[in-house]
C-alpha cells in the first residue's frame, strides 16, 4: 500500500482524560504503516459548549483547525466523535461561501474548506491491509458501543449507517473477538449532562450496561472518550445504586487492536481504567 499521511487533531480530551485513546491510537497507525502528522498549534474545536453560547464562535473554533489542516496540505482525522461532528458541522455550513467568508475574517486568514476531513475509525475500518494481528483475541465476547453522536446526522457524518453502524464491529471482529448483537449501540449515555443532570446519565448509562449484559458481553467496546468516561466512571456507583453487578470494562477499540498487536496491556494504558480489564484478559489468556 502507499504511503498516507494525516493531519491528527488529538483533541482536549485525548490530551488529558483519555490519553489511553491517543496513545492506543498512535500506535495503531504506526503499526499499520500510517502516519499521523499532530497539528503543532491547534485549539479545542468548542465541543458541545462553544455553539450554544455563540454560532459563529462554534464554527470558527473548528474552522481554525480545518485551517491548520488546509496548510498541512494533508487530510485531517480526529479520533474524537465531538471533535469530528463540529469539524465536519462547520464544513457543511462552510459550504455556504457567505458563511465561509465571515469565519475567514473571524479568524484573520483565508479558508478554502475543500480539504478531507475522516474519523480515524472511518481510516482503519477501511484498511484492506493486513492489520499485524500477532495473537488473536479468541474467546472474548463484546459489543460495540457508538453513542448516539458518531455517525449522525447522516448529512453531516457522511460516515457508517446511522442506525446499525458496523465499522467497529467488523474491525473487532478482525481481530478475533465475538461481537454481540444488542440493542443499545446507538443510545444515548447523557453525554455532558453528567455535570449538571447526573441523574438521567445514571438511567441512562444503567440501561446500556444492562442490555450489554444480558447480550452475554465481557466487555463494551467504544470509540468516544465521553461515552467511555460515562461507561465506566459511573459504573461503580450504579451498582450500588441499582444493586446489581456489572463489572464490564469500557475499553477502546484501539485498545484492543493493539493488543492484538502484540503491544502489552501496560503499552496500552489498559490500566488506566476505573472497571479493571485486566482480570477479564488475563483470563482469557489475552494479557
Amino acid at each position: 500500500m502507499t504511503h498516507q499521511a494525516y493531519a491528527y487533531y488529538p483533541g482536549c480530551s485525548l490530551s488529558s482524560t483519555a490519553r489511553e485513546y491517543d496513545v492506543s491510537t498512535r500506535k495503531v497507525f504506526e503499526a499499520l504503516g500510517l502516519e499521523l502528522r499532530e497539528l503543532e498549534d491547534w485549539s479545542c474545536c468548542g465541543a458541545s459548549a462553544a455553539k450554544g453560547i455563540n454560532h459563529l464562535l462554534g464554527l470558527a473554533l473548528p474552522g481554525r483547525v480545518i485551517q491548520q489542516a488546509e496548510e498541512a496540505n494533508l487530510p485531517l482525522t480526529t479520533p474524537c466523535p465531538e471533535c469530528y461532528s463540529r469539524l465536519r458541522f462547520a464544513a457543511y455550513e462552510m459550504k455556504d461561501e457567505a458563511t465561509r467568508k465571515q469565519v475567514s475574517q473571524v479568524l484573520e486568514t483565508e479558508i478554502k474548506n475543500t480539504g478531507a476531513i475522516e474519523p480515524t475509525l472511518k481510516i482503519i475500518w477501511q484498511y484492506d491491509g493486513d492489520l499485524r494481528i500477532k495473537k488473536p483475541l479468541t474467546g472474548l465476547k463484546a459489543v460495540a458501543y457508538y453513542g448516539c453522536l458518531f455517525v449522525r446526522p447522516k448529512d453531516v457524518a457522511a460516515f457508517d449507517d446511522q442506525e446499525d453502524p458496523r465499522s467497529m464491529d467488523d474491525i473487532v471482529t478482525r481481530l478475533g473477538v465475538e461481537m454481540l448483537d444488542w440493542g443499545f449501540k446507538t443510545e444515548c449515555c447523557g453525554a455532558y449532562l453528567s455535570v449538571p443532570k447526573p441523574e438521567i446519565v445514571y438511567r441512562l448509562v444503567y440501561r446500556i450496561l444492562k442490555g450489554a449484559k444480558q447480550a452475554g458481553a465481557d466487555c463494551v467496546v467504544v470509540a468516544c472518550p465521553l461515552c467511555q468516561a460515562n461507561l465506566d466512571t459511573r459504573q461503580k456507583a450504579i451498582e450500588e445504586r441499582y444493586r446489581v453487578h456489572f463489572d464490564l470494562p469500557i475499553i477502546y477499540f484501539t485498545q484492543l487492536m493493539g493488543l492484538a498487536m502484540g503491544f502489552s496491556a501496560q503499552e496500552l494504558l489498559l490500566d488506566k481504567h476505573l472497571t479493571d480489564p485486566l482480570p477479564l484478559l488475563r483470563g482469557k489468556g489475552l494479557a
